[in-house]
C-alpha cells in the first residue's frame, strides 16, 4: 500500500518537521502511525516530500525528510462545471470527480437544479463540497488539490462566460448524436465539462451553451446520474489526453 499522505501549508524548508494540527491529529491518532513508516506531505500546489516518522506524540507525529519533489500543474486543465444536484449526489460526485484527476469544479445553479444554494446556505454547502474534494485528493495521493470555484451558484450566464474563454467545451446531453470519444481536443489551455443536474439541461441552457461555443457529446447509449456522468466523462478525457 502506498504511503498515506497529509496536507501541509507548505513544504518544510529543513531536514525535519513536526506534523500537528488536524493533520497530525489524524496521523497519530486515526491512523496511528509508527516509528520508521512513510508518509507523503504535500502542499495541494504540487509540491510533495516524502518523509519517515521518528517520534509520535500525542496528536503529532515528527518526520525527517527524504526527498522533495514538484509536479506540474496539468495542461490541458480539466474544468467540470456540476449542475448543483439534491442530497448528497454532489458531493457523491465531487469525490469521484477528484479522485479520477478534476482540476476545477464549479457549482451551477441550472433550472432544474432541486436543490437552491442561497446566501449562507450556499456558501456552507459550497465549503462542504470543498472539504471532500481535499480528503478525496488525499485519498487519491494527489499532490494538486483540485479548485472548487465560483459563485456557490453560479449562472447559467456565467456558465457561458466561462465556456467562451475555454480552449474546448462540452455540455453531456444523453440526445446528441456526437460522442465525446471523438470529439477534437486541444493541446493546452482549459477543458470545461457541463454536467447536468437530475433533470438535465435545458434546451434554453443548452442554446445559451451552445452560442458560447460549448459542444453537445453524449457517452453512449445509457443514461448516467448527475453524480456518475462527470467521472465517466473524465474518464475518457484522461485517457485521450495521455493522463492514464
Amino acid at each position: 500500500m502506498s504511503a498515506p499522505l497529509f496536507l501541509v501549508e507548505s513544504l518544510p524548508t529543513g531536514s525535519s518537521f513536526t506534523l500537528d494540527g488536524p493533520e497530525g491529529h489524524h496521523a497519530a491518532t486515526v491512523q496511528r502511525l509508527r516509528a520508521g513508516e512513510v508518509l507523503i506531505l504535500a502542499d495541494g500546489r504540487g509540491g510533495t516530500a516524502r518523509a519517515e516518522v521518528v517520534a509520535v506524540g500525542k496528536g503529532s507525529v515528527d518526520v525527517v525528510l527524504r526527498e522533495l519533489s514538484r509536479e506540474a500543474a496539468a495542461d490541458p486543465r480539466l474544468v467540470v462545471v456540476q449542475g448543483i444536484a439534491k442530497g448528497d449526489r454532489g458531493e457523491l460526485a465531487v469525490q469521484a470527480m477528484t479522485e479520477v484527476g478534476v482540476d476545477e469544479i464549479v457549482p451551477w445553479a441550472a433550472s432544474r437544479s432541486v436543490a437552491q444554494w442561497r446566501g449562507d446556505r450556499g456558501f456552507k454547502a459550497r465549503d462542504k463540497w470543498a472539504a471532500t474534494a481535499r480528503e478525496a485528493a488525499k485519498q487519491a495521493r494527489r499532490a494538486w488539490l483540485p479548485l472548487v470555484a465560483g459563485e456557490p451558484d453560479c449562472s447559467t450566464r456565467q456558465v457561458a462566460a466561462r465556456t467562451a474563454g475555454a480552449a474546448a467545451a462540452f455540455v453531456l446531453h444523453e440526445e446528441v448524436t456526437e460522442r465525446l470519444t471523438t470529439a477534437a481536443l486541444p493541446e493546452s489551455g482549459e477543458v470545461v465539462l457541463i454536467v447536468g443536474p437530475e433533470g438535465g439541461v435545458s434546451d434554453a441552457e443548452l442554446d445559451a451553451f451552445r452560442e458560447a461555443g460549448a459542444l453537445p457529446v453524449r457517452l453512449g447509449r445509457s443514461v448516467l446520474r448527475t453524480s456518475t456522468a462527470g467521472v465517466a466523462a473524465l474518464s475518457v478525457l484522461s485517457a485521450r489526453l495521455g493522463r492514464w
